[in-house]
């Protein structure tokens, strides 16, 4: 072997050596980490992290975050944990002082393997003695929003938990935009009680000056399994509203979505915004049932079905409730059979109290029951109605017991920042029907009320419902039309400040021969009629009734009926305020009569109420001539501002009936050309 040979391969005959001290240096290195970082972690204090973890905890809560006690963590384990102790979150500025939330410790564990793929599985999550103190102010701000209205809170989602426990929590919550409190315990633990329960929120506190109690109660919280639903009951008293619900989480501890069968009862239904935060009408005394469910932001209500006051109700509802937003209520409403007086509460009216109304209804029943008011004076809530937009139709299949003979009606009302309108809205008659919209605009300083409404191919015999020996003394076919806008917070406000116009038109019918006689006033063969019971009908040519509408004063100024025997003059007035009403009427016969009484008959007195009377003249026949006519006219009175007219051949019907219809009646030409 030469040298050169020798000398190329002498470095391959070492490189083995230093190779292997390359790795015992390395080991060594390794070694000495692990010592040095073993004896960091038996010396190490997880408290120097207490300060950054707060500021971490209180930029993402947008509060005040403190750690008062000891932090501890143990990460080297499949399933680390950790601890932290005296946990202190402070309110929003706006709050004022004091804090959201005191926790005495926090614990922790979460598998470490799932991290890997994205997911967060947490084996225990336990909170000692957690103290929260909720607050919304009158503005509705919540000093539980931690989006720092930045961003839309979402609904609580929480991650997987094998094991949930809170001991002794303790809640309090002051709500002064629904005038809550609530002071109440909340634990969750392996079993409470001798019931298999193993979480449970019970407290008491006021709702609207009344007694409010809450009980929430679910399975116990361990071994929870992501597929199958979390089973809870709940039970909710508010003075004398009563609220039961039986449901559940599908997917536990993603409180995005639920469902409950739910039962509700109480005395009206607006009193429940302080528990659902939803403005909801008032109403007579309901009890309703249906199932609620929750997907996201969007409450839904199927198969509502239950009674409002004496009518039934069906259908079904949402509500989307995004935060920044106006809820949205959409619905789809029905009832078989509507006893109208139970829409009066709607419009502030009194409703009607059974066993659970409460103390404040009965007293403004009575006091309503005793003024006999035709529009209520209650103040609408216009600061709730601002708060929700909704889009509802309702249809009523049959409708009783209505200020005149209506038997079906149906409306779609839309509800957009405070403007309210209902179109189109139809109130069916035995023959014909009432329809047009309503408008109550709430987005200004003062609430503006405007109406137009058509009466269209009606009968006065349904109109017009009193009964003279057995039988309706008018009957035939009559069109109108009402235009009214108003101001007030009030229907009675709006309706006694309004401005517009109402006509009424009846072109053609029949009226009593014995009734007509007695207004000419041919008083010996009108009452010698009336008391043969004598039913024959004579012709009503045409009737036509203007008014004008100025500051809640309705003014007729010319009046004219025009029969067979007779024409019948007059005017009259109708204060929408005061809701009364006086009309003068004077008959002129067509023919020559022999004993002829000149005495003109006067209507007044309350609308509901009114009193006929003969002015000038004791004569027994001429009281009854008026008590007679006043037992037609008295009911028709009554409706003269919702209605249009036309009129006879010697008032020029013809002539009239083309003005009415210029004025927006209904009015077909051939209904005159027929006379």
């Amino acid at each position: 072997m030469t040298s050169e040979t020798a000398t190329a391969r002498g470095p391959e005959r070492t490189h083995p050596l230093r190779r292997h001290r390359k790795l015992a240096w390395t080991a060594g290195v390794f070694v000495a980490l692990a010592l040095i970082v073993a004896f960091l972690v038996a010396i190490w204090d997880w408290n120097w992290f207490r300060g950054p973890l707060a500021s971490v905890m209180a930029g993402r809560m947008h509060r005040p975050v403190t750690i008062s006690g000891d932090l501890s963590v143990h990460p080297f384990s499949w399933q680390p944990s950790a601890t932290v102790a005296g946990v202190h979150v402070g309110n929003p500025k706006w709050a004022g002082p004091g804090n959201l939330a005191d926790i005495d410790r926090i614990a922790a564990q979460i598998r470490l393997v799932p991290l890997f793929t994205g997911h967060l599985d947490m084996r225990l999550l336990e909170f000692d003695r957690p103290n929260l103190r909720l607050y919304r102010d009158a503005d509705g701000r919540m000093s539980w929003d931690f989006s720092d209205g930045k961003k839309p809170d979402e609904p609580l989602r929480l991650p997987p938990i094998r094991k949930f426990v809170i001991d002794d929590g303790h809640l309090n919550l002051r709500d002064d935009d629904r005038k809550l409190t609530f002071t109440g315990t909340v634990d969750a633990k392996e079993r409470l009680g001798a019931a298999n329960r193993g979480f449970q929120m019970t407290g008491d506190g006021t709702l609207n000056a009344q007694p409010f109690h809450l009980a929430v109660t679910g399975g116990p919280l361990l071994n929870i399994d992501r597929s199958r639903p979390y089973p809870f009951d709940a039970d909710i008293r508010a003075g004398q509203t009563y609220v039961t619900a039986r449901g559940a989480v599908p997917r536990p501890f993603d409180l995005g979505q639920f469902y409950m069968d739910t039962t509700a009862r109480g005395p009206d239904l607006s009193m429940l915004y302080g528990i659902t935060g939803v403005p909801l009408p008032n109403t007579p005394p309901y009890s309703l049932h249906g199932r609620l469910s929750r997907s996201g932001h969007i409450y839904r209500i199927d198969g509502l079905a239950g009674r409002v006051g004496s009518s039934d109700l069906e259908g079904w509802l949402t509500v989307e409730g995004r935060p920044g937003t106006r809820p949205l209520l959409k619905a789809d409403l029905r009832s078989r059979a509507l006893v109208f007086p139970d829409l009066g509460a709607l419009f502030g009216g009194a409703a009607k109290t059974g066993a659970v109304a409460n103390p404040v209804q009965k007293v403004v029943a009575r006091r309503m029951s005793a003024e006999q008011r035709i529009f209520p004076r209650a103040t609408l809530n216009f600061d709730r109605i601002r708060k929700l937009d909704a889009d509802v139709s309702y249809k009523a299949d049959r409708i009783s017991k209505g200020p005149i003979d209506i038997t079906a009606g149906s409306t779609r009302v839309k509800l957009t920042a405070g403007l309210l309108r209902a179109e189109p809205l139809t109130l069916d008659l035995p023959q014909g029907r009432i329809g047009g919209w309503v408008q109550l605009n709430g987005r200004g300083k003062d609430a503006v009320t405007d109406l137009d409404l058509k009466l269209s191919n009606a009968r006065l015999e349904h109109m017009v419902t009193v009964t003279f020996q057995g039988r309706q003394p008018i009957a035939g076919p009559i069109v109108g039309r009402i235009k009214l806008h108003g101001v007030g917070d009030s229907v009675h406000d709006a309706i006694g400040d309004a401005n517009g116009q109402a006509v009424v038109v009846a072109p053609g019918g029949e009226i009593r021969q014995s009734l007509a006689e007695l207004a000419g006033v041919d008083v010996i063969k009108g009452l010698g009629l009336l008391f043969a019971k004598d039913q024959s009908t004579t012709p009503v040519r045409c009737a036509v009734a203007s008014f004008d509408v100025k500051g809640g004063v309705a003014s007729a100024d010319h009046i004219v009926i025009d029969t067979g025997p007779v024409r019948i003059d007059g005017s009259g007035v109708i204060n929408l305020d005061q809701e009364t009403l006086g009309f003068k009427l004077q008959g002129h016969p067509k023919k020559f009569q022999l004993v002829r009484l000149v005495a003109p008959i006067t209507i007044s007195g309350p609308i509901l109420h009114p009193k006929p009377n003969v002015e000038k003249g004791p004569a027994i026949g001429q009281g009854v001539a008026g008590l007679a006519l006043g037992a037609v006219l008295s009911p028709l009175a009554a409706i003269l501002p919702f209605v249009d007219a036309g009129l006879a051949k010697d008032a020029n019907c013809a002539g009239l009936v083309t003005e009415t219809k210029q004025q927006g009646a209904p009015v077909k030409s051939s209904q005159v050309a027929a006379r």
